[in-house]
C-alpha cells in the first residue's frame, strides 16, 4: 500500500525501514552491554555502581516507553521512534566520551529515556506496517535485532582485539541509530490509531485483559532472556567449572536459537495458529530452563539455553502482534502499556536469580523462569477471546 504522506513508499519498503530500526536498536544495546568492562576501566567504577546505573536505566527506558505512548498520540509513532533513534545515538555518542561519573550517569539515563521509547515505537510501528501488508512479519523485525546484536558482539570483540577500544564500535552503532532515526522521521508508518478512551465504549478498561495475557508473555520471555544473558556464561564457569573459553557457549547457543525461531517463526504462525506457538514458546522456555535446573552438566546447561532460545525467540514478537490486533484501533496505546512488562521481567531474571544464587545456587534459582511459565500458560490461553476491534488506520 502507498501513502501520500511523507514520502512515497510502499509498506513492503517501509518494514525493511522499520527493520533497520530493529537492527540499530539490537547494535545499540549490545554495544553498550559488551562495552561495560571497558566502561569500568575508563571511569574507575565497580560492579556496585554498573549494577545501580543498569537499574537505572531500565526505570529510564520504562519512562521512555511512556513517554512514546504520549508522542505516538499526539503526532504518531513514527515521530517516537525517530526521535527515539537520536536519542538513543546522542547518549551512546555520549558514551564515547571519558566525563566525570555523574556526567556520565546522565548520558546513561538519557540513553534509556531513547531505549525505552525505541522499544515501544518499533512494536508500533510493526505492528502497523503488518496490517498494511497483510501478512505476518514481526518475527522477521526482531530477527533483525537479534542479528544485529550477534554482529555488535562481533564487531566489540573485534576493535578491542585491535587495540582500537570500545569507543569505536559505540560509535559506530551511535551512527547507524542516527541514520537510520533522520531517514525516519520522514519515512517510517505515517499510520496512527486512537486513544483507547475514544475507540472502545469503556474506554482503557477495555484495554487490561490484552494488557495482563500479552504483558505477561513478555514478562516470562524478558524473564528467561534476562536469565539467560546474565548468568549463563557465570553458571557455566563458577557453578559447572566450565573453562572460561567455554564458558560464552551457553549465551551464544541461546542467542543463535533466538535468531533461527525468529526467521521461521512468521512462516509457522499462519499455520499452527497463534495460541499452539505461544503455548508451545512458553513450554519450550520452561523445559529449556528446567533442563538447565536439574542437569548440571555443561552439556545440558548449554542445551537448555538454546532451547529456551527457541520459546524467547518466537514469544516476544507474538505478543506484540497480539496486543496490536486484539485492539487494533488503539494499538499504539496497548502496545506501550504492554511493552512495560518488559522492563519488569528483565529485572526479575537479573535481580532475583542474581539474589537466589548465594542461599540456593544458580542451578536451583533457574526454577524460577519455570515458575513463571506455568503462571503464564493460563493467561496464553486467553489470547484467542482477546480481540475487540477491527484495523482501523488513520
Amino acid at each position: 500500500m502507498d501513502d501520500a504522506s511523507g514520502i512515497g513508499m510502499t509498506a513492503a519498503a517501509r518494514a525493511r525501514l522499520i527493520g533497520a530500526g530493529y537492527a540499530a536498536q539490537g547494535l545499540g544495546y549490545a554495544a553498550v552491554v559488551t562495552a561495560l568492562p571497558a566502561f569500568k576501566d575508563r571511569q574507575g567504577i565497580d560492579d556496585t555502581f554498573v549494577s545501580a546505573i543498569l537499574l537505572l536505566v531500565c526505570v529510564a527506558a520504562a519512562g521512555g516507553s511512556m513517554l512514546a505512548d504520549r508522542i505516538a498520540t499526539r503526532w504518531g509513532s513514527r515521530y517516537a521512534l525517530a526521535s527515539g533513534l537520536l536519542l538513543v545515538s546522542a547518549g551512546l555518542a555520549g558514551a564515547t566520551v571519558a566525563t566525570p561519573n555523574a556526567v556520565f550517569a546522565a548520558v546513561l539515563l538519557a540513553y534509556g529515556v531513547g531505549l525505552g521509547a525505541v522499544d515501544a515505537s518499533l512494536s508500533m510501528q510493526g505492528v502497523l506496517v503488518q496490517a498494511r501488508l497483510g501478512r505476518s512479519v514481526m518475527s522477521r523485525l526482531f530477527a533483525a535485532y537479534t542479528a544485529a546484536a550477534i554482529a555488535a558482539a562481533l564487531l566489540m570483540s573485534g576493535v578491542l582485539e585491535s587495540g582500537a577500544g570500545a569507543e569505536l564500535a559505540i560509535g559506530v552503532a551511535a551512527g547507524f541509530a542516527a541514520l537510520i532515526g533522520m531517514i525516519g522521521w520522514r519515512a517510517f508508518e505515517p499510520g496512527r490509531t486512537l486513544r483507547a478512551a475514544a475507540a472502545h465504549p469503556h474506554g482503557s478498561r477495555a484495554l487490561r485483559p490484552i494488557v495482563l495475557a500479552c504483558g505477561m508473555l513478555i514478562f516470562t520471555a524478558f524473564l528467561v532472556d534476562s536469565a539467560v544473558s546474565t548468568w549463563s556464561s557465570v553458571y557455566l564457569q563458577d557453578s559447572l567449572g566450565a573453562a572460561s573459553s567455554v564458558a560464552p557457549l551457553g549465551y551464544a547457543a541461546y542467542q543463535a536459537a533466538v535468531l533461527v525461531s525468529r526467521l521461521v517463526a512468521d512462516h509457522v504462525m499462519p499455520r499452527a495458529g497463534r495460541l499452539v506457538v505461544a503455548v508451545g514458546g512458553l513450554a519450550v522456555c520452561g523445559i529449556g530452563c528446567g533442563l538447565v535446573a536439574l542437569l548440571p552438566s555443561v552439556g545440558a546447561a548449554v542445551t537448555g539455553f538454546a532451547i529456551s532460545g527457541i520459546g524467547v525467540g518466537v514469544l516476544v514478537p507474538l505478543a506484540f502482534s497480539a496486543a496490536g490486533e486484539s485492539a487494533a484501533e488503539s494499538s499504539d496505546e496497548v502496545i506501550a502499556k504492554v511493552n512495560l512488562f518488559n522492563y519488569g521481567g528483565a529485572l526479575v531474571g537479573a535481580v532475583l536469580i542474581g539474589a537466589l544464587s548465594e542461599p540456593v545456587g544458580l542451578r536451583i534459582a533457574f526454577l524460577i523462569p519455570v515458575v513463571a511459565v506455568i503462571l503464564t500458560l493460563p493467561l496464553a490461553r486467553r489470547l484467542p477471546h482477546l480481540a475487540l476491534a477491527t484495523p482501523s488506520l488513520k
